[in-house]
């Protein structure tokens, strides 16, 4: 019997199942892998690919910028994250943002902190995908 792809497998899937603090210790600043959002705290300043249910979105059309905010891990006001989308980049998502209620998303790019919460501002269609 070889050993060896036993082994190797063995190795990937412990790394697979490694808590996203260690796994982000070992990205340097960027995060490997994805993170519940109810943990992007944990990363602010890092690129990360952050996921949640959106619990909520508001689309914030008189304010300045026009933008649209998804909701995860709670709804506003009492969210664990957020990810905002400019009202320049708005046309480019299909279904509209605010349309994403109740489905399962990741966003990814750098975490940053708004209203003391953890965001991350999604510029284009790459940086989010409905899963």
């Amino acid at each position: 019997m070889n050993v060896r792809p036993f082994v190797v497998c063995l190795a990937a899937l412990a790394a697979a199942c490694l808590p996203p603090t260690l796994v982000a210790q070992a990205g340097g600043n960027r995060v490997r892998g994805e993170i519940p959002a109810i943990q992007a705290k944990e990363f602010i300043g890092k690129e990360a690919t952050v996921c949640g249910v959106v619990d909520g979105s508001r689309f914030a059309e008189n304010a300045e910028g026009q933008p649209t905010f998804l909701f995860m891990a709670g709804n506003f006001p009492a969210h664990q994250f957020s990810a905002r989308i400019w009202g320049r980049d708005r046309a480019e998502f299909d279904p509209p943002p605010d349309q994403l209620v109740g489905k399962l998303v990741c966003v990814t790019g750098e975490i940053r902190t708004a209203n003391g919460r953890p965001e991350i501002v999604v510029r284009n269609k790459r940086n989010l995908a409905v899963k």
